[in-house]
C-alpha cells in the first residue's frame, strides 16, 4: 500500500485541517481512514488475490473517500462498500486478462501476514485459511459477486443488511448466494486438513527430503493424486501445465534440485499467506515461493510462483 501511504503521507505535510463540504476536515478524514486501511487492504487482497491490484484498489478507495462531500456516519460501512464494489469492477477486468496469460496464474505471495488480517474474525486459524493459496484458487469459481458476497459473510463476518447494501442486492438473495458458494467449494476442499502444526511438521520433512533429493522420502510426504502448479508469468521458465501424480512432481522437484541449468539456490521456511511455506534464494535475490494444500496428512498442491513481477511485490512487503 505504498502508494496510499504517499498520498496520506502528502495530507499530513501540507498539515490541512480545512472543513469539507459538510464539515469533516481533511485531517478527520485521515485518520478515519487510517483506522480502516487494514480492513481495506484485507477485502481486496482475498477479492482479487494480488498485493500490487489490491494496494490500487485502497489508493482509489483513498482518492474517493477525499472527495466524498458529505458527512459520513459509519466509514466502515461506507469505506468497505467502497472497496468491495471497486474489487468487483477490477476483478471483472482482471479475469479478462488473465485468459491470456502464459501458463499457469496464481495468486500473488503474501509474506507479510499481518498487513493482510483487517478485521476479520478473531480465529487465527480460520483467518490464515481464508489467505492461503488453496483457498484463494479455489475462490476463482465464484463470480466477482459471488465472492464478495462469501467473503464479507464467511471472512469478516458483516450482516447480510451490510452485505446487501453493499452489492445491491437483497438480504434473501444474498442469503442464497452464500448457501451454494458453500456447497460448492465444500466439493473441492479436503475433507480433512492438518491441524497447524501438523501442517509445519511436513514442511519441514519435505524441506529435509528436498535438500537430500530423496525422491521415497518426498513420496510419502504426497498425497497420491498431488498437483503441482507453476506460474512464470512467461517470463521465466516455469511448468505450462500441472504436474499431477507423486511420482511425477517429486521427481520434477528433484530434477530442479540438481539441474546445471538452474543457478544453485537455498530454501528457507517463510509462512505465505498465513501456512508454512517455503522460499528459494539465489544470493539475496527471491526466486521462488513454494505453498502448499494439505489433505488427510498429506500434501495435496503445491503452488510455485517464480513469475519475477509477482515475486518482486512480494520481496518488498
Amino acid at each position: 500500500m505504498a502508494e496510499a501511504n504517499k498520498e496520506e503521507q502528502g495530507t499530513e505535510e501540507q498539515g490541512t485541517d480545512e472543513p469539507t463540504a459538510e464539515g469533516q476536515s481533511t485531517q478527520e478524514r485521515l485518520a478515519m481512514f487510517k483506522q480502516h486501511r487494514g480492513l481495506l487492504f484485507a477485502i481486496a487482497y482475498r477479492m482479487l488475490s494480488s498485493i500490487s491490484d489490491a494496494e490500487d484498489m485502497v489508493q482509489e478507495a483513498w482518492i474517493r473517500w477525499q472527495s466524498t462531500p458529505t458527512v459520513v456516519h459509519s466509514p466502515k460501512a461506507f469505506l468497505s462498500s467502497l472497496i468491495t464494489r471497486l474489487c468487483i469492477d477490477q476483478l471483472r477486468s482482471a479475469r479478462v486478462k488473465r485468459e491470456q496469460y502464459v501458463g499457469v496464474w496464481l495468486p500473488e505471495p503474501l509474506m507479510t501476514a499481518q498487513q493482510s488480517m483487517g478485521n476479520a474474525k478473531p480465529d487465527y486459524a480460520e483467518l490464515a485459511e481464508s489467505l492461503s493459496f488453496a483457498f484463494l484458487t479455489l475462490l476463482d469459481c465464484l463470480s466477482p459477486t459471488e465472492r464478495a458476497v462469501f467473503l464479507l459473510r464467511n471472512v469478516f463476518d458483516y450482516d447480510y443488511s451490510e452485505i446487501a447494501a453493499i452489492v445491491g442486492k437483497s438480504i434473501p438473495n444474498c442469503r442464497q448466494i452464500v448457501r451454494r458458494a458453500r456447497q460448492h467449494l465444500a466439493q473441492r476442499r479436503p475433507k480433512i486438513s492438518p491441524e497447524p502444526q501438523q501442517k509445519e511438521a511436513i514442511v519441514t520433512q519435505f524441506l529435509s527430503s528436498w535438500n537430500e533429493g530423496n525422491i521415497q522420502q518426498l513420496v510419502a510426504l504426497m498425497a497420491e493424486d498431488i498437483t503441482l502448479f507453476s506460474d512464470g508469468g512467461g517470463q521465466v521458465t516455469a511448468a505450462q501445465k500441472p504436474i499431477q501424480g507423486c511420482q511425477k512432481v517429486s521427481r520434477f522437484l528433484v530434477a530442479i534440485r540438481n539441474s546445471s541449468l538452474v543457478p544453485d539456490f537455498t530454501v528457507q521456511a517463510m509462512p505465505i499467506n498465513g501456512q508454512p511455506g517455503l522460499i528459494t534464494l539465489a544470493g539475496q535475490s527471491l526466486q521462488s515461493t513454494l505453498s502448499f494444500a494439505f489433505s488427510q496428512g498429506h500434501i495435496q498442491s503445491i503452488f510455485v510462483v517464480v513469475n519475477p513481477d509477482k515475486l518482486k511485490v512480494a520481496s518488498l512487503l
